[in-house]
């Protein structure tokens, strides 16, 4: 049984949902382009990152929350008015990061399992 929460959520509005509904707890949320039919998103970077983020989160700490986010479509992601990037200040995709907190990992340092590490351990 795993020792924190996995969330899949599709979009900024079921984002806030999940996040409200688990306030008090250490949510990590990680971004990535949506997905086709096949498993494979439109964002490379993505397809890299995905399997080392998940490799270590064995480190994620107990009774965290772990949100899969997919942002959308690629011209929806380009759009520099969507909610992601007005609101949560995304610059990228994929990105971790630490709900409520300056703590984020942004594309290419999402695939140096050292630094997700790093940021599931650190207090």
């Amino acid at each position: 049984m795993a020792h924190y929460e996995e969330v899949n959520v599709h979009g900024y509005d079921e984002f806030c949902k999940a996040v409200s509904d688990r306030k008090g707890k250490d949510i990590f949320a990680y971004f990535s382009g949506d997905k086709d039919a096949q498993g494979k998103s439109w964002c490379p970077d993505c397809v890299t990152a995905e399997p080392v983020v998940r490799g270590e989160m064995t480190h994620l700490p107990e009774g965290s929350v772990f949100i899969y986010c997919q942002v959308g479509q690629r011209a929806y992601w380009k759009d520099p008015n969507n909610d992601f990037k007005r609101t949560l200040k995304l610059t990228g995709v994929p990105t971790l990061l630490r709900y409520g907190t300056p703590q984020k990992l942004v594309e290419d340092e999402c695939m140096k399992a050292n630094l997700v590490k790093m940021m599931f351990t650190e207090d």
